[in-house]
């Protein structure tokens, strides 16, 4: 343990006498360029392949679909579902039963209004029995209204449930779809038309080729400077193309610093429009410090 605390002090004390390096740029030498993104894009239902719609070296847009799951009984399953779901807003907008029960309420407490009359004028003209009729006959018409509007509260809930298992069919039409979660270029195609394949099969391998990351270390020494969103210049010798530029920033520096070697390790991604970058390629980069900027 003393000879620990004695090594750390030293050590440190050897890293303050270093002279600071003035601002400007970092040279980082031997990046390597390594992929951002890859997806083994999976199948999502089970069933044979009706159609494989790509090939190894073939350039894919996100979104777009690769292969087909045949999806014969989901879409029938989604077509009955939508037929349900028609049905089903129907009955929940049609009012006809409310309006008759109340218009039912209106004419039995009109008839009874006319019979309080009556007997206001001629006592004894309507008996308490044919009275007792015409107050039932109107508390039943009201409850009838409660009845209607009950049912149509039902429907209506019945009308959202369709809603959501139609949603769900769709969902399962979709699932027999294979499509490309990222834009890139296809490296393998593991399964062919006609064979079976179950959720979490392999069917499609995509890189991601326009962005790639540059990889490497700097000294600790310049973490006194604020690196992260910096600029960076890729160089990288090309076929036919010697020391060309590409252009990128940092997003990431490792918080540890490597006590061997005292390096850290720092991530950059770099544009690749053309395609001109290859993972595996090494490059020099230069890390522009905000103070070097223009």
């Amino acid at each position: 343990m003393i000879h620990t605390a004695c090594f750390v002090v030293l050590a440190l004390a050897a890293t303050s006498t270093v002279p600071e390096k003035p601002a400007g740029a970092i040279e980082v030498p031997a990046m390597l360029i390594k992929l951002i993104e890859q997806v083994d894009v999976p199948a999502r239902a089970a069933g044979a392949l009706a159609a494989v719609n790509v090939s190894e070296g073939q350039m894919v847009a996100e979104g777009s679909l690769l292969a087909q799951v045949v999806d014969t009984e989901a879409q029938i399953t989604e077509k009955r579902a939508q037929t349900e779901v028609a049905i089903a807003r129907i009955k929940a907008k049609n009012d006809i039963n409310i309006r008759y029960a109340k218009k039912s309420v209106e004419v039995a407490k009109a008839e009874l209004r006319r019979s309080l009359e009556s007997i206001k004028k001629y006592a004894k003209s309507i008996s308490d029995s044919e009275l007792d009729r015409l107050q039932l006959i109107v508390e039943k018409g009201v409850l009838e209204v409660e009845q209607a509007e009950h049912e149509s509260q039902v429907a209506a809930f019945t009308w959202q449930i369709k809603e959501n298992e139609y949603q769900a069919a769709q969902q399962a039409v979709k699932q027999h779809r294979i499509v490309a979660p990222i834009g890139g270029v296809v490296v393998q195609v593991g399964k062919h038309n006609g064979e079976w394949v179950k959720p979490g099969d392999t069917v499609i391998r995509i890189l991601r080729l326009d962005r790639l990351r540059a990889e490497g270390f700097i000294k600790a020494r310049d973490l006194g400077q604020v690196l992260q969103g910096c600029e960076v210049e890729l160089k990288v010798d090309l076929p036919n193309t010697p020391g060309a530029h590409f252009s990128g920033s940092v997003v990431f520096l490792d918080p540890e610093i490597d006590p061997v070697n005292s390096q850290v390790r720092i991530w950059a991604e770099i544009q690749n429009k053309e395609l001109r970058l290859r993972p595996g390629m090494r490059a020099n980069m230069t890390v522009r410090l905000p103070s070097a900027k223009p």
